[in-house]
């Protein structure tokens, strides 16, 4: 064999069987994480919901570490641009209010969720693992925080004065609160006695922009006393 055939066939793309393998992979991948938590996750139970063997799991995924972060990132670019766009678009049609901020970055999220891909669902739960744990910090740096950041800049603006520090506080309140929406909808259900869905979005945006007001005057009131 020629080296010029070795670096043709190093160059050629991936076949429909191998995209389709590690497409499902994925897909198992986050349902195991998101099911177990990743200490509990299993990479043979990965293998097995995918319908693979083992060995390519590891081929296609690497550590158990690469393999939770390949998964988490996957999603990440996609509703990064679909949040900005939905910023961009808002900024577009005049002035911003803080509803209108939470409502571009909450309801991205909530339509892909909403939509024909139950995997979103099974997102949110790696998210808030993600969000939760300061192990995944650099994670939450390199896919979650750039963006985060725009948004609470944005709100920002509309406050002067008030310290960034009570923003993110705020923002990050919201967040907790997006992603007990997309989680909890059952215990919402079980405790208000009834089936069904019950919460809105409008609700959660009602609810997280009347809490970030709040405290934004809270700092207010105490930047006067001191």
């Amino acid at each position: 064999m020629t080296k010029k055939t070795t670096d043709k066939q190093r160059l050629r793309a991936p076949s429909k069987r191998s995209l389709a393998s590690r497409s499902r992979i994925l897909d198992a991948a986050e349902t195991v994480f998101a099911r177990d938590g990743f200490e509990g996750a299993k990479v043979r139970d990965i293998a097995a919901l995918a319908e693979v063997p083992l060995g390519l799991v590891n081929h296609h995924g690497g550590s158990k570490e690469a393999l939770f972060r390949e998964v988490v990132e996957r999603r990440a670019e996609e509703l990064t641009q679909l949040r900005l766009e939905a910023l961009a678009g808002a900024k577009g049609q005049g002035a911003l209010s803080l509803d209108v901020i939470l409502d571009c970055f909450f309801r991205p999220y909530l339509a892909k969720a909403a939509g024909s891909d139950p995997q979103w669902l099974a997102y949110a739960r790696l998210v808030a693992m993600v969000s939760a744990d300061p192990a995944w910090a650099d994670i939450s740096a390199d896919l979650f925080d750039p963006t985060a950041q725009r948004f609470i800049e944005e709100i920002c603006a509309l406050y002067p004065g008030v310290r960034c520090s009570v923003v993110a506080e705020g923002f990050v309140y919201s967040v907790a609160a997006l992603l007990a929406f997309l989680t909890s909808e059952w215990r919402v259900a079980a405790l208000a006695a009834t089936t069904g869905p019950q919460a809105s979005v409008e609700g959660l945006i009602a609810f997280c922009s009347a809490g970030c007001a709040a405290r934004i005057a809270q700092a207010k009131s105490e930047a006067r006393q001191c």
